[in-house]
């Protein structure tokens, strides 16, 4: 049954629990029509890499949060659980919160699988936030996916903030794609964390492949897995539909 403000379709937007990027970013990349509702991963875990494989754990009972609500899809936003888990993993946990739950569920990972396949994308360089080990578990991962990673930037962190990568600026965020066209079919902006959008603008204006984050694949395969045929990645990299809200929010920010 349509809501109010999602008469098009209803996302229930998993989020790490100190995340600050998930939701803004992806309240400016759906298009008119779709919304979404919020819930939280959390984890007592210390490491990151505990968080991570936890989130995985909870994932069922995060879930639950969402209740009773009218939700069409479910989207997970963390591509670091994907990487410490493996795809047989992810897949088997997917599977059984959409036969549950009677709704397409996917995570930030899937949904980049989904985009390269979409470009015909295979040999792709990485713009990573994370730290070394995870760096390493993600290219792991994307080649177990049957792609190539040509190269990886990886950015300094600052460890002395809140946490290091949702603390990151867009202008770092964006100096990580320096270089990393040379040989690959497309670039991808890791992580849910780091802020991507108005990195991917820029980048898209003069890059030679196609720029992508997990972020905007997160939001391009919700609308995609409700409405295919109105769907074309394309626009989405343009920033067709949303850049112009992006820009507003910067102006009045």
């Amino acid at each position: 049954m349509p809501v109010e403000y999602a008469p098009k379709g209803l996302v229930g937007l998993l989020t790490p629990q100190a995340n600050t990027t998930v939701e803004p970013e992806y309240a400016i990349l759906l298009p008119a029509g779709y919304a979404h509702i919020n819930a939280r991963m959390m984890s007592d875990k210390s490491s990151i890499e505990a968080r991570l494989v936890d989130y995985v754990d909870q994932l069922d009972t995060a879930c639950d949060q969402f209740a009773n609500a009218p939700i069409d899809a479910i989207a997970v936003g963390t591509t670091g659980a994907s990487y410490m888990v493996g795809k047989e993993r992810e897949a088997r946990v997917l599977g059984e919160i959409e036969a549950k739950r009677g709704v397409h569920a996917f995570t930030a990972a899937t949904a980049v699988v989904d985009a390269l396949k979409e470009l015909g994308a295979t040999r792709i360089a990485l713009a990573s936030p994370y730290p070394a080990s995870l760096t390493q578990a993600g290219v792991r991962y994307w080649e177990s996916r049957g792609l190539t990673v040509s190269k990886v930037a990886s950015g300094e962190l600052d460890d002395s903030q809140f946490h290091p990568i949702y603390s990151m600026k867009a202008g770092a965020a964006g100096a990580l794609l320096e270089g990393l066209a040379d040989d690959a079919d497309a670039i991808v902006m890791l992580g849910t964390g780091m802020p991507t959008l108005g990195p991917l603008l820029q980048a898209n204006v003069h890059s030679k492949v196609p720029v992508l984050s997990c972020m905007l694949c997160l939001g391009w395969k919700a609308v995609a897995a409700l409405a295919p045929e109105q769907t074309r990645l394309e626009t989405w990299i343009r920033g067709d539909h949303w850049r112009e809200r992006f820009e507003r929010q910067q102006v009045s920010g």
